[in-house]
């Protein structure tokens, strides 16, 4: 099959409207919506989860299942309506002309397959190719995605590889026949940030070598500004605002493009003076949108008998006829009028030491063989000896990746793991050998807990109510149910849900409002120390906002200590006093914020913060990308834990970065780093991150 060159746009999206059918009504999930992709250019599909996004990209690969379809307007692949093509034509571009990507890279590939005979399929059954030449095709992708040892890659099967290498997989088998548009539905949102970045980049390098139109779905405005050439950004079904990156961003003209970019941390932003302004009220269900504008109800610039009218259309912005926007006010509006400051919130006072663990170290032991036990035991290093102190008032950011033993370290202090050595001191007394089960009631109150994943930490079948209850019960907190049923009331009064949601179930809440009933349980005792292990991470960018602000209300009125786990270096910055970093169950870096975030540098915090993406054009930002993978704490590597990634190695005389494991440095001011590089060379580091006009 010969691919046709084409000079039109390869995907235009005309006026979409995508609905579902039940058995009570029609659900309207994608409304009035248009986009178009030329050759070899990338747009952003932007918005909150619910908006319709995916389903925008499902309506392209034509996948809607049994009850979605498309009630208006049309789709067209190089000028051919994909609505109107028969089972066998869509089967012949599905796959060769129009590659699609998922979030969960695992959910894509065959576990019972080896990786080559996956990747080979491709061309074999849309190209007609031979077993050779799909074979040579399939090593020359897997060489062009990055991937180690290309040979030994295609003899593997899926689950022997990390996650970042499956998802390097799974854009080689999208890049196996060349496709024209490649869409990527949230492709790094299960990977590291410096996983993220190398992938992200080597996106962008592929698109370039095949010449690939891309639809690139996120909510993550930074990763969109560092990957697009355009932006559609999306709310409730409609498509509210598009253009260049540069319109958007600098020149945004819808409120609600506006109030998103004021509830995401921007570097420089302080988190008193500057709070981060979450938007009002809640994404409204497909089936109860309100009249008019769909963002009405949450709006700055609302107008009654007008904003809530009738449909508001797509409008061109004058003077720029490729920036539009679904506003009716948009030129009334002072687009650059300064923020109206939300109070200004003073800093508690940062208090006594209320916790100091000393030389903590956590091994576990498994089976070298562990799918069939029997054979030796292996030693899984998960903690490192770490040594550091948090006072009352206190956030204390841990920062690292996924296996660098940040929620090993956040089990221990719960109770449920014990110390293998060293020991944790919670007001003076000993407790990293006291399983939880043993710990008083005092000490279980004092450390709680708030989840990544708000979705599984609450009893489904339990009121909100009496989940709270249930813990003051547990606290042994009130004489009795009238008391503990007043405190339970003024808990959700504290993190800012109505009283009457007590009587609801889990399942009729929000994922950020079900976060909130977490919080509030673990306030219920007045905990001393909260350990909020990436609390907003499965969170909207515009909740995100809100739960941050309200741990940051609490942590002001209760004076907590607040240990923030977390992989997020825009939202570190912004939340936290002091940030230790991790990598392979070392601390390599802890300082105060300031010192972390300016040079000099470990090595991998360099790396961490260069792979953060940010949305800010004027944000100048050095370019590191690590090579390979992390190393696993089963196996770790000699000497120095990050060798096998630094870019520094070559500094240091002598190879001793490979036969050595770093001292812990004290610089300036109690500021800490594990590496061998010389005072010299710290003192030529440069900023990773620069920004050009100064944040307000």
């Amino acid at each position: 099959m010969v691919k046709q060159a084409y000079d039109g746009p390869i995907l235009e999206i005309d006026k979409l409207s995508i609905s579902f059918f039940t058995r009570l009504r029609e659900i309207p999930a994608v409304m009035d919506f248009s986009v178009s992709v030329k050759p070899g250019e990338a747009v952003g599909l932007v918005g909150e989860s619910g908006c319709g996004k995916s389903t925008v990209a499902l309506g392209v690969m034509q996948d809607l299942g049994k009850n979605g379809r498309i009630v208006g307007g049309s789709i067209k692949f190089k000028g051919r309506d994909l609505g109107q093509m028969s089972d066998e034509e869509l089967r012949d571009i599905r796959g060769s002309e129009i590659a699609m990507i998922y979030q969960e890279p695992m959910a894509s590939l065959n576990p019972a397959m080896k990786i080559g005979r996956q990747l080979m399929e491709v061309p074999m059954i849309h190209a007609g190719m031979s077993e050779k030449e799909a074979y040579d095709r399939a090593l020359m992708v897997v060489t062009d995605v990055k991937l180690p040892d290309p040979k030994r890659i295609l003899d593997a099967y899926p689950h022997q590889l990390s996650g970042g290498q499956q998802q390097r997989i799974v854009i080689a088998m999208a890049l196996m026949s060349e496709p024209s548009l490649l869409i990527l539905d949230e492709p790094t949102t299960a990977l590291d940030v410096t996983v993220e970045a190398a992938v992200v980049e080597l996106v962008k390098d592929l698109g370039k070598k095949y010449g690939t139109s891309m639809l690139f779905i996120s909510h993550n405005l930074g990763l969109v500004l560092e990957t697009c050439d355009r932006i559609c950004v999306m709310y409730s079904g409609e498509a509210v605002e598009r253009g260049s990156i540069e319109d958007v961003f600098d020149e945004m003209q819808h409120p609600y493009t506006q109030a998103l970019f004021r509830s995401i941390p921007l570097p420089g932003a302080d988190k008193n003076a500057r709070p981060l302004i979450a938007i009002p009220g809640n994404f409204p269900l497909p089936h109860e949108r309100p009249k008019g504008c769909n963002f009405g109800p949450r709006c700055d610039y609302f107008e009654a008998g007008r904003c809530d009218a009738g449909d508001i259309v797509m409008s061109a912005v004058p003077g720029n006829d490729r920036h539009h926007t679904r506003c009716l006010k948009f030129q009334e509006i002072d687009w650059n009028a300064p923020l109206e400051l939300a109070e200004v919130k003073t800093k508690g006072e940062i208090g006594e030491v209320v916790l100091k663990m000393d030389k903590l170290k956590k091994y576990y032991q498994v089976a070298a063989n562990a799918m069939f036990g029997g054979g030796d035991t292996k030693v899984v290093k998960a903690n490192e000896e770490l040594t550091f102190e948090a006072r009352e008032s206190e956030t204390l950011a841990i920062v690292g990746e996924s296996g660098c033993g940040k929620s090993t370290f956040a089990k221990v202090l719960m109770g449920l793991e014990t110390a293998t050595e060293g020991q944790i001191l919670l007001n003076g007394e000993s407790i990293g050998g006291v399983p939880i089960e043993k710990r008083t009631t005092q000490n279980v109150a004092d450390v709680q807990m708030v989840f990544q994943n708000p979705f599984d930490t609450l009893n489904p079948s339990m009121t909100v109510g009496r989940q709270i209850i249930r813990a003051l019960e547990i606290f042994k907190i009130g004489k009795n149910e009238a008391e503990r049923k007043k405190r339970m009331l003024e808990l959700l009064d504290l993190v800012k849900l109505p009283r009457e949601f007590a009587n609801r179930m889990p399942r009729q809440l929000s994922g950020g409002q079900k976060q909130r009933v977490g919080i509030a349980r673990a306030f219920a005792g007045d905990a001393r120390i909260v350990v909020a292990d990436e609390p907003v991470s499965a969170l909207d960018v515009s909740v995100q906002a809100a739960v941050t602000d309200l741990l940051m209300e609490i942590q002001r009125e209760h004076k907590t200590t607040l240990l923030f786990i977390s992989h997020d270096l825009s939202i570190v910055r912004y939340l936290s006093d002091r940030v230790m970093v991790m990598y392979l169950g070392h601390v390599v870096e802890l300082g105060d914020t300031d010192q972390v975030f300016s040079p000099p540098y470990h090595p991998y915090t360099e790396a961490l913060l260069s792979a953060v993406p940010i949305a800010d054009t004027r944000v100048k930002k050095k370019h590191i990308v690590l090579e390979g993978d992390i190393p696993s704490a089963m196996n770790p590597p000699p000497g120095c834990p990050f060798q096998t990634r630094c870019r520094w190695k070559s500094e240091v005389p002598g190879g001793l970065c490979e036969t050595q494991v770093p001292p812990m440095r004290v610089l300036a001011d109690g500021h800490q780093v594990k590496c061998h590089l010389s005072d010299q060379k710290f003192a030529e580091m440069e900023p990773v991150i620069e920004i050009n006009v100064a944040a307000e």
